[in-house]
């Protein structure tokens, strides 16, 4: 009998998450902009799954960092999908300003996804610990 497919299984450390977070969403901010013409709604949309695997990858040790980077991440790569107007450095500010502040849902969804995941995760390592105490005993 053939044992199914499984996915990988990447353990992250917090520095690795971060990175992985912050260069997934640039990624797809610019693949937003490119495809779609800067779409703020499919730029929240997509940061929710990058939420998701970041909490996942993330190693047991390190499962705090997750939820503090995606805010991170998301403001990171916010700056190529955020309107600009056109006025230089103080338009691209106000503008980034104004994404963060419409598109705050999608962060909040984001990080409530990471928070989610990062305390089951947590509960499952300490319920873990906890039997192979009363393994040893």
């Amino acid at each position: 009998m053939t044992q199914p497919a499984r996915l990988p299984n990447p353990r992250l450390t917090g520095l690795g998450c971060g990175l992985f977070c912050m260069a997934a969403m640039l990624a797809l901010g610019f693949l937003d902009d490119l495809l779609l013409g800067a779409s703020l709604t499919v730029y929240g949309v997509l940061s929710l799954p990058v939420s998701a695997l970041t909490a996942l990858w993330v190693r047991g040790g390190d499962l705090l960092t997750a939820p503090v980077v995606i805010p991170i991440a998301f403001a990171v790569g916010l700056p190529t999908v955020a309107d600009d107007g056109g006025g230089g450095f103080l338009g691209a500010v106000m503008g980034l300003v104004t994404a963060l502040s419409t598109q705050a849902g999608w962060l909040y969804g984001g990080t409530l996804i990471a928070g989610v995941i990062v305390i089951v995760r947590r509960i499952r390592v300490i319920r873990t610990a906890r039997a192979v105490r009363r393994r040893r005993t």
